[in-house]
């Protein structure tokens, strides 16, 4: 029953946003945030211009990174497969047919929150909600996927903030 509530809620996101520029859009975050690449680039980025603040900038990077790890020892246990169902149209090629938790939700989750700091709440909060979206609308992830990856990068991200406090 859960699984059929997961699936319309994939096919009504792709219902009302399939025929916009947004999976346009979808498909370039999912390259950013393939393996966590692009986090772990913006951290580089950062740590090397924003020489102030170099240390929250390398903990935008190693909290993506432990955080997608995490993710990946999860879908390993967990393994529950992706949607596949006629009607929910699959929009990006994915490394895995792993679907739980969103890998992309989890790293993101991670850098969103230790770039709080640096960029504020309103941006860190948008990329992750638009991170999360582009995942339902691509159809390789049911929300609860997102919803446990968000929930997870968040846990690794504070764990890795107190650990580098001590």
């Amino acid at each position: 029953m859960m699984r059929e509530l997961e699936l319309e809620a994939v096919r009504t996101v792709q219902a009302h946003l399939a025929r916009s520029p947004l999976p346009q859009v979808a498909r370039a975050l999912s390259h950013w945030g393939e393996h966590g690449l692009g986090w772990y680039g913006l951290a580089a980025v950062g740590a090397a211009v924003d020489r102030d603040r170099r240390r929250a900038w390398m903990h935008v990077g190693v909290s993506a990174f432990a955080a997608h790890a995490a993710a990946v020892v999860v879908k390993r246990v967990v393994r529950r497969s992706r949607p596949d169902e006629d009607r929910v149209q699959v929009l990006v090629g994915t490394p895995s047919a792993l679907s739980f938790p969103s890998a992309h939700a989890t790293s993101t989750a991670a850098a969103a929150a230790a770039l709080v700091p640096l960029v504020g709440w309103g941006p860190a909060s948008g990329v992750l909600g638009v991170m999360g979206l582009s995942r339902v609308l691509l159809g390789v992830h049911f929300p609860f996927d997102v919803l446990a990856g968000c929930a997870l990068g968040a846990t690794v991200e504070r764990l890795a903030r107190v650990v580098v406090a001590r």
